[in-house]
């Protein structure tokens, strides 16, 4: 006679934290959903199939990391990104995030996003590890691309993302607003990457002149001013249309200051941070030789301790509604795709306008900011699952665990059997030949992730266990704080 369990799997004895609540439950899991939460022991384990003892283990939605870039073409110069869909998010699962936000860049020749959205999905389709949506990254805001917003939503895709700077993404002030009040009339939600880039362009050029071209001038290229005008711009243009927008990899604290003024204003402007901007600073790009190209990003990391003090407030107090890893990996020691491509003979140390921006993290997000012990255990999950679901259209099928509408997917940690250990590139699951976190400690790193109730990474019994292909495209709906039908925009209200 074959066995039936009720259950697929249950995780027993854990401490369950979620972005409301932090109790001892039993979670019961059938077919890929949250099944039951019980009190402790209230469940038979002869029920399930498999039983996970989570004795003094913290178990969390699975993380959410709503900023990854993706076998993307060379959109800057010569770098090309070194992780594919696979390898991405095989480090993805590794760090305990079950659910990734790449990105579909628009080509500047093209009319339409379409082509876009359909080459980023082949690229994807039956190879990653963990589930996956997809941003628009709108180069090019042509009417035919503006009616694709509609479509856009029709296929699942809630969110589009747009630049101030960078000469093949930068769009003038005419064009965003463009975007922003088409977004408003489809409850799309728009990413801004906030630099000014006609001031980059020219302290680029200043610096250039006097032959200062190591990597360290790319921070000095990129002052906190440049972020804060920009943002500041960014911040009145919604305000204009009134429709909600996100400020992506915030590092400046005057930046933050201005979009946490915002809020209090009753704007509708949220703001995204990442570890880079907590962790490392510009002093990271002054290593010896080329070095220092390793922790080139944009915007870069700012002066030290006392501006990461900032960016952790903003975090506490609500100022950063999400936590991503803008994980951007280029291979370091590579001269035709990678950061080496910045070498020439006229500059031995590299020419910094050319360094592929960008570093990879998301396999290192979590435990890194876990380890820290600077949020509070619900306060993390709301920035790295709760508030990103709920920001991208996932919630609750995603961020949450609630019985029958919540997917089954979970990060467990067991801190106190951790001793602590430093990072090295040779653990991490990614493509590319190094992190910016070498050598720092973290006492944190999942146990176990689980995907739809299935486990997808044992770090003691063989790491990753998932498979590609396992992950799901998953059509997302509008954020949750946008605003169900916004009232037409007229210009005569001005």
């Amino acid at each position: 006679m074959q066995l039936v369990f009720t259950y697929d799997c249950l995780i027993v004895n854990g401490t369950v934290v979620t972005a409301s609540d932090t109790a001892c439950y039993d979670i019961a899991i059938k077919d890929g959903k949250i099944a039951l939460l019980a009190p402790t022991g209230m469940l038979d384990h002869k029920a399930a199939n498999r039983v996970i003892n989570a004795e003094g283990a913290y178990v969390m939605p699975g993380g959410i990391d709503a900023h990854v870039h993706l076998a993307e073409p060379q959109l800057f110069g010569k770098g090309r990104t070194a992780d594919d869909f696979t390898t991405g998010s095989r480090s993805a699962i590794a760090g305990g995030t079950t659910t990734i936000i790449a990105f579909a860049p628009q080509d500047k020749s093209d009319e339409s996003l379409l082509p876009a959205l359909e080459e980023t999905s082949r690229k994807a389709l039956n190879s990653t590890y963990c589930d996956y949506s997809f941003h628009l990254l709108i180069s090019n805001p042509s009417p035919i691309a503006l009616d694709d917003f509609t479509r856009l939503r029709d296929r699942g895709v809630s969110s589009v993302k747009i630049y101030m700077t960078y000469e093949a993404l930068q769009l003038r002030d005419n064009q965003i607003l463009d975007v922003l009040l088409r977004a408003r009339q489809t409850g799309i939600t728009t990413m801004i990457h906030a630099e000014n880039g006609d001031i980059l362009a020219w302290m680029t050029a200043k610096l250039e002149e006097q032959n200062l071209l190591a990597p360290k001038y790319h921070a000095t290229s990129r002052p906190q001013l440049v972020e804060t005008e920009a943002t500041n711009r960014a911040i009145t243009l919604g305000q204009l249309i009134n429709t909600p927008i996100l400020i992506v990899h915030v590092s400046s604290p005057s930046a933050a200051e201005l979009i946490r003024n915002a809020q209090t204003r009753g704007i509708p402007v949220y703001a995204e941070t990442c570890p880079q901007y907590l962790f490392l600073t510009r002093h990271d790009l002054d290593k010896p030789g080329f070095e220092g190209a390793k922790c080139v990003c944009s915007p870069p990391p700012r002066e030290g301790k006392e501006d990461h003090e900032q960016i952790w407030k903003g975090l506490q107090n609500g100022t950063f509604t999400i936590l991503s890893s803008d994980h951007c990996p280029f291979v370091y020691d590579d001269r035709e795709i990678g950061k080496k491509g910045a070498i020439t003979e006229d500059a031995p140390v590299g020419r910094f306008k050319y360094i592929p921006n960008g570093c990879p993290g998301v396999e290192t997000r979590l435990p890194l900011v876990m380890s820290e012990k600077r949020l509070t255990m619900q306060k993390l999950v709301e920035v790295t699952s709760a508030n990103p679901a709920k920001l991208y259209g996932l919630y609750p099928r995603k961020g949450a665990l609630i019985p029958g509408v919540s997917d089954a997917d979970l990060v467990i940690w067991y801190p106190d059997s951790m001793q602590p250990f430093s990072i090295t590139n040779d653990m991490l699951h990614h493509n590319v030949d190094y992190t910016p976190f070498e050598g720092r400690t973290v006492s944190q790193w999942p146990r176990y992730t689980l995907i739809r109730g299935e486990v997808v990474w044992d770090r003691d019994n063989g790491g990753i266990v998932g498979k590609p292909g396992y992950g799901q495209f998953i059509k997302r709906e509008r954020s949750v704080w946008a605003s169900a039908e916004a009232p037409v925009w007229n210009v005569e209200d001005f």
